[in-house]
């Protein structure tokens, strides 16, 4: 299949690791393994196979995800950088309907083939962000925001059904320093009183192959524990900045070989209401595959 008819596809790949007694550790090894097998053989059926999934799905002890994402415009220059926006979609759930773990935290390694320019762009700083509700945080910040999306909680406290709060997302560019980019996403729940929650994501080059960036977001604990993330959905907008009397766009890439590749090298989900049965902490790592159309 040619990587014109890739479309929007999106693949995971990729493996879970649970953290529990030696006992349940070996059943799950077994469990992995197999796993393991199973994902290597669908990987090698090739471009194919990658292509035909709009979503993927993986699981780790109870805990299921499934991931989307695209690029826009799909067809990009081989090898001048162009302007881009960039969509992410997520759900989180457990097998057996009990609140999820809580995700925490996540180191992805990015397609070098991206890029982020700051230069211009106005600056938000964390601290600005911390106790305000959506409308604040836009009017304090509002010539740095970069993207917007909307997003679910459940909140779960014993012995009381849980509570699903929604909340919009808004991204923020938190500039550069040396070789350090960060980022904040915003959002705010009013249950059980109203807070701000602000995930701080940091960017950093590296020269890894086909990788050029490593990005770390950490998301705080929300209701002192309570809380956990449902889904979320955001985009990060094409958006033009000038710099120097030229203009740019915040997000750039190009398309040398019909995809873009991430590696997932940690992403950290703790089981903070100590569900039973479910391991306190769940790590996935695996890798993405994003593909774009080649142009001139």
């Amino acid at each position: 299949m040619s990587p014109e008819a890739l479309n929007t596809a999106f693949a995971f790949y990729g493996r879970g690791v649970v953290w529990r007694g030696k006992k349940e550790r070996d059943t799950d090894m077994r469990k992995n393994v197999l796993a393991a097998l199973a994902l290597s053989a669908v990987l090698a059926i090739g471009v194919a196979a990658i292509a035909s999934a709009a979503g993927t799905t993986i699981r780790a002890g109870n805990l299921i995800l499934r991931f989307g994402s695209n690029v826009a415009p799909r067809k990009l220059p081989g090898h001048r950088y162009a302007p881009i926006a960039l969509h992410i979609n997520g759900k989180i759930k457990t097998s057996d309907g009990t609140h999820p773990s809580a995700f925490r935290e996540a180191t992805v390694d990015i397609d070098k083939n991206g890029r982020i320019d700051t230069r211009g762009v106005p600056v938000c700083r964390g601290g600005q962000l911390e106790a305000r509700d959506t409308k604040a945080a836009k009017r304090v910040c509002r010539r740095a925001i970069v993207g917007h999306g909307n997003a679910h909680v459940e909140i779960s406290f014993p012995e009381q059904a849980p509570i699903k709060v929604a909340s919009p997302l808004l991204i923020f560019n938190g500039g550069t320093k040396g070789k350090k980019t960060t980022m904040y996403i915003h959002s705010f729940i009013t249950v059980p009183v109203p807070a701000a929650i602000v995930t701080t994501i940091t960017i950093k080059k590296i020269h890894k192959g086909r990788f050029g960036y490593r990005t770390v977001a950490k998301v705080p604990v929300i209701a002192g524990g309570n809380g956990s993330a449902l889904d979320f959905s955001f985009t990060i907008a094409k958006k033009f900045f000038s710099f120097k009397r030229r203009k740019h766009s915040y997000l750039e890439a190009r398309c040398p070989d019909g995809h873009f590749q991430a590696k997932v090298r940690r992403s950290l989900f703790k089981n903070e209401t100590r569900e039973p049965g479910v391991a306190p902490q769940t790590v996935l790592k695996g890798g993405i595959v994003v593909p774009c159309k080649r142009g001139r």
